[in-house]
């Protein structure tokens, strides 16, 4: 999450010999409950859950259904953000039977994680400033920049041969490169990628005009943020939340008129702050180089 998966996926997907859903599919860790809280709804001392288990063909049907769309002779491929960070992805994902390969975008952790802070103060979920989403709840925020552990979890579930690992900043800094080496890699021809879709980027510069507002209204009203997503996968029957859902629009479409997204940089981060997470992630990133094989670290630190 927040590591320029948008952009690649954009640029990937204008190749005519690659077919991705438009949206994030996130369907070999649907049951992760930490990744994916707002796929869960408890109300009236029931959940309403999903599971592959509940009704496999269902599923594999819904799944199937993202690539409808595609010719017998693209490549399929499908993102999602929470991957990285859930190990019963990659292991569901390694007994498929077909040719997987997988790209997998890594990012300066710490400015991963505060723009995933940003991400989440538009979306309704963080309640506090950055420094006290540190104090009150890390994990939020922290988790998905572990890349460590988590890349020798997927390791060991799927080889590496098939793995090709980005750094977002050398992607930034030459697209054209990135680009030839994931086509190679995936054995489709890079310049079939126009110069329009190369220089793509996503507009990501849109925050609330009142910082402060919108911390106010996720903290007093979070179904804003959460409702939007509990029918993902549209398979369970959810007519209990629909007045909710309905609800949760009008607010969140009063907010906006109050405290609509502007462009504009979000602030600075706290010099104190970038040395405390800069410290936790060189410590928790150890070995990182020797499982890429190359000092992917001296380019974030």
């Amino acid at each position: 999450m927040k590591s320029g998966t948008t952009t690649l996926h954009a640029i990937l997907n204008s190749h005519p010999d690659i077919f991705i859903p438009d949206n994030e599919v996130h369907f070999f860790d649907m049951d992760n409950i930490i990744e994916h809280s707002d796929f869960n709804s408890y109300i009236d001392e029931k959940w309403l859950t999903n599971s592959v288990e509940k009704d496999p063909k269902r599923y594999w049907q819904w799944y199937s259904s993202n690539f409808s769309n595609a010719t017998s002779k693209q490549v399929l491929g499908e993102d999602s953000t929470t991957y990285l960070a859930s190990p019963l992805a990659f292991k569901r994902i390694s007994i498929q039977k077909k040719p997987i390969k997988l790209l997998i975008m890594l990012r300066n952790p710490t400015a991963r994680a505060y723009s995933q802070y940003w991400h989440m103060l538009r979306s309704g979920r963080a309640i506090h400033s950055f420094e006290k989403t540190l104090q009150y709840n890390p994990a939020s925020v922290l988790n998905r920049s572990l890349y460590y552990t988590q890349i020798l979890s997927l390791l060991r579930a799927i080889p590496k041969a098939q793995v090709k690992f980005i750094i977002f900043e050398e992607f930034l800094q030459n697209k054209n490169k990135c680009l030839k080496d994931v086509c190679d890699f995936l054995g489709v021809n890079s310049s079939k990628i126009t110069k329009e879709a190369v220089n793509f980027h996503e507009n990501s510069g849109l925050y609330p005009k009142y910082l402060n507002l919108q911390l106010v209204k996720n903290k007093f009203l979070p179904m804003g943020g959460y409702n939007s997503y509990q029918n993902h996968f549209s398979l369970e029957k959810r007519n209990v939340f629909l007045e909710k859902i309905a609800l949760a629009k009008v607010i969140n479409k009063g907010h906006r008129l109050m405290n609509p997204l502007i462009n504009r940089k979000p602030p600075k981060m706290k010099f104190e702050t970038k040395i405390l997470l800069d410290t936790y992630f060189i410590k928790e990133l150890e070995g990182l180089n020797d499982v890429l094989a190359r000092d992917v670290l001296s380019i974030w630190f």
